[in-house]
């Protein structure tokens, strides 16, 4: 049996897990490498979307088995949802339309991914998909344990959807972690009908929080909070072509929310630490991010439908290796200060 880490070396966090369809893969990736670190202990997850599914996923599998249970669970997950793929480019072990030694994995002319992109601008899910047909529900309803799931506490979990009657954030806590709830945050209204759950229609949560920071902020006992950001924040130059200008949109778009709560919260951050805002309810809180920009910047919007099991696993190994440098850089700052600059990234 492995010896627990002293307790000086034990790091306690929260984890803020955006959502971005099979790019979610990369964050796959990252919470495996973390589990694999002995030292890292987490308290809460917010995740919106994809996010949402490898919290809950892993929260289920650690619940289950510890923190090998976690990784396999989202091993398994992430290859069923390769398999059950409504939208796969085929059987192939490297896609056909990626160039051999190619790693920007672009799929943005790929016809099948076009062609499901026209459709959904032309006609409604309530017309394309009457029967409301989702693989995710299949592969979350036999792999998790909600019941078991909503009466732990091991981990808390914050999952964000998008009323879409009053226009409102819904963050679902544990203990309404039903099916319904992740089908609800990662609900692309072109794709699938609103998600009805206890009497609300729900979309996608990235339209209001991708992902919420504020449960991590107020609910959570650790003051750490990690971002794994997967939609790219900047870009060296500004887009002019079609494709290349609804790439960044979709970027905007899922970005926006997060950084205006970041923006907010990089301005508390700065008066605290001024010392500004003494006697109040507002405490110091230490951020991170783990990213890895410049490769997912070279990914097109279009690949966010790309199931294929070639592409999942190279994101799954870019996350791997991204937080593996992040951890050998920012360990030792963990429970001791911000390595990531709020005001400058957000504010």
């Amino acid at each position: 049996m492995a010896k627990k880490p002293p307790a000086a070396n034990r790091k306690r966090i929260n984890l803020a897990l955006q959502g971005g369809g099979a790019h979610g893969a990369f964050t796959w990736g990252v919470l495996d490498r973390l589990m694999r670190d002995g030292r890292i202990f987490i308290d809460g997850i917010s995740g919106t979307s994809a996010g949402a599914m490898n919290a809950v996923v892993f929260t289920d599998g650690f619940i289950k088995g510890g923190r090998q249970g976690a990784i396999d669970w989202l091993a398994t997950f992430w290859r069923a949802v390769s398999e059950k793929s409504v939208i796969s480019s085929g059987h192939h072990s490297v896609p056909w339309f990626m160039q051999r030694g190619d790693k920007n994995w672009r799929v943005d002319n790929h016809p099948m991914f076009a062609m499901a992109d026209f459709i959904g601008r032309m006609f409604s899910p309530y017309q394309t998909n009457p029967l409301d047909i989702n693989p995710l529900r299949e592969i979350l309803s036999e792999m998790v344990d909600f019941e078991g799931l909503r009466r732990r506490n091991d981990i808390r979990l914050f999952v964000s959807a998008t009323n879409v009657r009053t226009c409102k954030l819904k963050v679902f806590h544990t203990d309404e972690m039903y099916v319904e709830s992740l089908l609800a945050s990662a609900c692309i209204p072109t794709m699938f009908r609103a998600v009805e759950f206890q009497g609300e229609q729900y979309w996608d949560g990235g339209y209001l929080a991708n992902p919420a920071i504020a449960p991590l902020i107020h609910e959570c006992e650790s003051k750490d909070v990690v971002i794994v950001q997967i939609n790219p924040m900047t870009r060296p130059e500004v887009p002019t072509s079609t494709r290349e200008i609804l790439n960044r949109i979709n970027e905007v778009s899922f970005n926006s929310t997060l950084v205006r709560e970041m923006g907010n919260i990089a301005l508390i951050s700065e008066l605290v630490s001024q010392g500004k805002l003494r006697d109040t309810p507002y405490q110091s809180v230490n951020f991170h991010m783990i990213a890895a920009e410049e490769e997912m910047s070279r990914l097109g919007a279009a690949s966010k439908m790309n199931a294929d099991w070639a592409f999942l696993s190279h994101l799954y190994e870019l996350g791997v290796t991204t937080a593996d440098k992040w951890l050998a850089e920012n360990f030792e700052s963990l429970n001791v200060k911000s390595t990531l600059d709020t005001v400058k990234t957000y504010y």
